[in-house]
């Protein structure tokens, strides 16, 4: 038995088995790492890049390169499902509301990065390096770099804290379209960049086709891809089937992108924001789903992010060139932001709070830095792929702890909840009716009558003179009593009441209690101590009322925010 179980596994190619206990590794690592940064305030995305790095090139080198060649094609598929939420986001009348307003911060955000990084990059770097030229066209490929702006770590924050607002629109909005304001600034910086070297090979006319056609090409396959879904989404409404179908045309859409070298965060947001606006009530329930499935792959996707950062090949000048980088980029997404805000007029919270949401950098910053690596080898090609990643590693970890702050402070957190997020958050005893109406054991029918007059409720506990809880009276089960004539003094409390099924505790969570209800199939469910002393109840429809009263309040808030100035 034991020899044919090694016969087994010796089949079995190595790589297989080492990809399976990385992934079981970093899986498990990187939820109990999330998990530990939470418990600590620290968003848990910092967790799973942090477990990342001590199992990558920085640390233990057990995630190796060929290792993360392998994982490439999952990559694709995790940033392809954080771009398709992200354009679930963005309904048409949040471009209505808010479209001027983050075009403004988009365009003045993105470009004073640019600037100031290009100008303090090329300064410093004309007295650290001993080419000038090579500095100046390094600084225009980092300015480049620098205005964009990750999705993934910043929006994992705001649906982590569960965040509704101006604040948490604008952010949205401008990480979905700062791919391609960095891919328009990189492909004019790269031209200058190759005039300046020498090497200017590339016409006015490349310079700008080739970044529309990645965008426009990007937007029509998106764009198609969820007219598709939308189509699919009015015929079916299974939800297994609604699962398989939106996970399969986002696969597509990627698969798309890549054959026809087009950008995949933007085809995968614009699939996103065609099926949200095409289909905004069949659409809210399949991205309800994704959001159930892709807790794994995002936690994977960010330990594969910290695992790829290296940082030993870092010198001194890097380093200073780095520092200034950081600087710079920091200064002008703020110094720029601010100004887009005020220009636009908005709200107060985003003039505010948002130069504390656009830190993080990742994906595409790396992509970019590694096409500047092919088309500009040597030098400048070592010094932008190392400065980027070294950099992304600071910025990935200080950016989700600021936006978490940011929308902490504007009051935005906690807001964008659904039925199911209160109920899982909450305990027996912050829903059950603390004072509800008791019957006592030894009361005739005409009192219980009274007391029915005078209440709503449909299910009433029958307790005894201490408050014991001994049976539940029903408005249904007393129909056939009413009929009855000559036994209002004769019937009492303890004849008509019904057995108690199961009764629940204060302390106990309230997914616990609805699901005793559902097995039970009961309308109401007494709460007790644990020595059976009744101290509250619960009926089913109440729960659905103060449930819907709570997003209520929320929803309010939100709109309060929205209206603030």
């Amino acid at each position: 038995m034991f020899d044919s179980i090694l016969n087994f596994f010796s089949k079995i190619p190595a790589i297989h088995l080492n990809v399976l206990i990385l992934l079981g590794l970093a899986l498990f690592g990187g939820t109990y790492g999330g998990r530990l940064f939470q418990k600590l305030r620290i968003p848990q995305v910092v967790g799973y890049i942090a477990v990342g790095i001590l199992l990558g090139k920085t640390g233990a080198n057990i995630v190796n390169e060929q290792v993360m060649e392998s994982f490439q094609l999952f990559n694709y598929f995790a940033l392809g499902l954080i771009g398709f939420t992200i354009g679930g986001e963005l309904k048409k009348e949040t471009f209505i509301k808010y479209g001027k307003q983050i075009i403004y911060i988009l365009l003045f955000e993105g470009i004073a990065a640019f600037v100031l990084v290009t100008v303090l990059v090329g300064v410093v770097g004309s007295l650290l390096m001993d080419n000038a030229g090579t500095a100046w066209a390094l600084g225009l490929l980092l300015g480049a770099i620098a205005s964009a702006t990750a999705p993934a770590a910043t929006t994992n924050v705001l649906w982590e804290y569960k965040s509704k607002g101006p604040l948490t629109t604008t952010i949205l909005g401008i990480v979905a379209m700062d791919d391609g304001l960095a891919l328009l600034l990189f492909a004019v910086a790269s031209s200058i960049a190759a005039l300046i070297l020498g090497n200017g090979s590339s016409s006015l006319l490349g310079t700008f086709v080739s970044p529309l056609y990645e965008i426009m090409g990007s937007l029509f396959i998106g764009v198609l891809s969820g007219y598709v879904l939308s189509r699919i989404l009015k015929n079916y409404s299974e939800r297994e089937r609604v699962l398989a179908f939106s996970v399969g045309i986002v696969l597509l859409t990627l698969g798309v992108a890549l054959l026809f070298g087009f950008d995949i965060l933007l085809a995968s947001m614009s699939l996103g924001v065609t099926v949200v606006n095409l289909t905004p009530r069949k659409s809210k329930d399949m991205f309800d789903l994704l959001r159930g499935f892709t807790p794994p792959i995002f936690v994977l996707f960010f330990v594969l992010v910290g695992a790829e950062l290296n940082l030993s090949y870092m010198s001194v000048p890097l380093v200073l060139i780095a520092v200034v980088y950081l600087i710079g980029r920091t200064a002008g997404k703020m110094a720029g932001s601010t100004i887009g805000a005020r220009i636009s007029k908005a709200s107060k919270s985003v003039r505010k709070y948002l130069p504390l949401c656009l830190f993080s950098q990742a994906g595409v910053a790396i992509g970019l830095s590694i096409l500047a690596g092919h088309k500009f080898p040597g030098e400048i090609s070592n010094a932008i792929v190392i400065i980027i990643i070294s950099t992304v590693f600071v910025l990935e970890l200080a950016g989700p702890p600021f936006v978490k702050m940011a929308v902490t402070k504007a009051g935005e957190t906690g807001l964008n909840v659904t039925e199911e997020d209160l109920i899982r958050q909450s305990k027996v005893k912050d829903i059950m009716d603390k004072n509800p109406p008791v019957i006592y054991e030894n009361t005739c029918l005409n009192k219980i009558l009274e007391i029915f007059s005078s209440h709503d409720n449909l299910y009433y506990p029958v307790v005894n003179k201490d408050k014991y809880l001994m049976g539940i009276i029903s408005i249904d089960h007393l129909k056939q009593t009413f009929m009855l004539s000559g036994l209002d003094e004769v019937l009492l409390a303890y004849d008509l009441m019904e057995p108690v099924v199961a009764v629940t505790h204060p302390e106990t969570a309230m997914t616990e209690a609805k699901e005793e209800m559902e097995r039970n199939r009961m309308q109401c469910l007494p709460v007790v101590t644990e020595d059976n002393k009744l101290v509250g109840f619960i009926e089913s429809r109440s729960i659905q009322r103060l449930i819907s009263t709570k997003i209520a309040e929320l929803e309010r808030k939100s709109m309060d925010l929205e209206t603030e100035k």
